[in-house]
């Protein structure tokens, strides 16, 4: 077996955060960000708009900066991680393991989807936006049917399509499922050659990732500063009113991630027999992280270590599973994208049959699966959801501006969901596991 060392020793850049109580300042910086929001608001009469506008500009500079720095390292991250995970998988097991694995993938976003489906049609946040004036309340918008049709027709070359051509230009694209896809055929042929070989590429692996990592502790430095500035801008552009009217929006898709994690836990105990509150408990720390970072790709090696270390799991188990999950296992942008799709659908009037919501949610399943694990993913691949069903997608700039929020909720429940599977498959295939597992770790009751 080729050795490789595993990146959760390289989370102790990420450690630090957590000791620092990063969710705490940005917290803060939500509180405070709103607040200089409000006063920058050109309808408060103390700077005009145009003042106002450019003000905001500068106040988004600090989150830019963070999600370009996050996108720029996320893909070598996930290359190298998943390569660690396929290298030190070399047994027979990983040849049924992949394929089990995307199936359970596959049933617990189409599980997020159907709990996105029911919320929404049972508490209709759309209904409520009419009276923000953003959405047109009309009939006239209609899906059409050559939208479902060439759906259905493009299930075969939609197949065709997961193995890129031109892996360059699928990572050029940002095209996450297609790296992944290299990603995975490059690392099975790695365990093909001998170990001389295949050292070289190993040690350059390696070498990526630590990089890769010191790049992303200077990025999170600019967590609190980038949602103090996101939220002073949201605001300083957007109306109190219509902030306040999405409220029930947003209450609405953060019930379907509770909701969702309640799935979770009850998975962990029905198949694991583990304590579902001890489970919580020991993933704390990824989970505040992710809220604080809105970056699943940013807390791998967390996620790897908390795994490792306070649940028990085998590091063969969790260094292939969580960055594979990073980037496919997004359940809580399903459910968001899902949510958003109908509440959408309700602003514009547009009726939707059973049809429509079966074409909604294997249209979501396969959207899902290639989001960006950056702050804003889910937004960028709504617009093709929405266009596959026929709804305008112009209603989506007032999204984007609240997408931050719901954004650190979703992510830290995508973490919770990674966790969860290496929880699971850890059961079925785990070697050696950790002495110091959740079950038996005498700091947590």
């Amino acid at each position: 077996m080729i050795e490789f060392r595993p990146l959760n020793r390289l989370s102790v850049h990420l450690e630090r955060l957590i000791k620092g109580r990063l969710w705490l300042k940005v917290i803060i910086g939500l509180i405070l960000g709103a607040g200089l929001g409000v006063l920058l608001n050109p309808s408060t009469g103390l700077l005009s708009e145009n003042i106002s506008l450019r003000l905001a500009d500068w106040l988004d500079l600090p989150g830019q900066i963070f999600m370009r720095l996050v996108q720029m390292i996320m893909i070598p991250l996930i290359f190298t991680s998943i390569i660690t995970g396929i290298v030190s998988n070399t047994s027979e097991k990983l040849k049924t393991f992949g394929l089990r694995l995307l199936l359970y993938f596959v049933f617990t976003t189409a599980i997020a989807i159907m709990i996105g489906l029911v919320v929404t049609l049972v508490l209709k946040p759309g209904q409520y936006i009419f009276t923000l004036g953003g959405f047109p309340n009309s009939g006239e918008n209609q899906i059409e049917p050559n939208a479902q049709t060439n759906l259905i027709e493009n299930i075969p070359n939609a197949i065709s399509n997961l193995i890129p051509n031109n892996p360059l230009e699928s990572i050029l694209m940002g095209e996450m499922l297609g790296v992944v896809i290299f990603t995975i055929i490059i690392g099975v042929a790695i365990t093909q050659l001998h170990q001389e070989t295949a050292r070289p590429i190993i040690r350059f692996s390696e070498a990526v990732q630590k990089i890769c990592m010191i790049v992303v502790s200077w990025a999170m430095m600019l967590v609190p500063y980038a949602v103090f500035g996101l939220i002073a801008a949201l605001l300083s552009r957007t109306s109190v009113e219509v902030f306040l009217g999405l409220g029930y929006y947003m209450v609405v898709v953060i019930l379907g991630l509770i909701l969702l994690v309640i799935f979770y836990l009850a998975l962990t105990l029905v198949v694991t027999k583990k304590n579902p509150f001890k489970f919580l408990k020991a993933i704390r720390e990824p989970q505040l992280l992710a809220f604080s970072t809105a970056s699943s790709a940013a807390v791998m090696p967390l996620s790897m270590k908390t795994a490792d270390e306070e649940l028990g799991v085998s590091s063969n188990i969790s260094d292939f599973v969580i960055p594979v999950g990073a980037t496919i296992n997004m359940d809580g942008t399903a459910l968001f994208q899902c949510v958003t799709t109908l509440f959408m659908a309700q602003a514009y009037g547009i009726e939707l049959t059973i049809m429509n919501l079966l074409l909604i949610t294997f249209t979501v399943v396969a959207a899902s699966i290639g989001t960006p694990a950056i702050p804003g993913g889910g937004v960028i691949i709504l617009a093709s959801v929405l266009q596959s069903a026929g709804i305008p997608v112009d209603g989506l700039i007032i999204i984007i501006g609240i997408d931050r929020i719901l954004g650190m909720f979703r992510t830290a429940v995508n973490v919770t969901g990674d966790l969860t599977a290496c929880l699971i498959f850890n059961e079925f295939y785990g070697t050696a596991t950790s002495d110091k597992t959740f079950a038996t770790n005498p700091e947590l009751p």
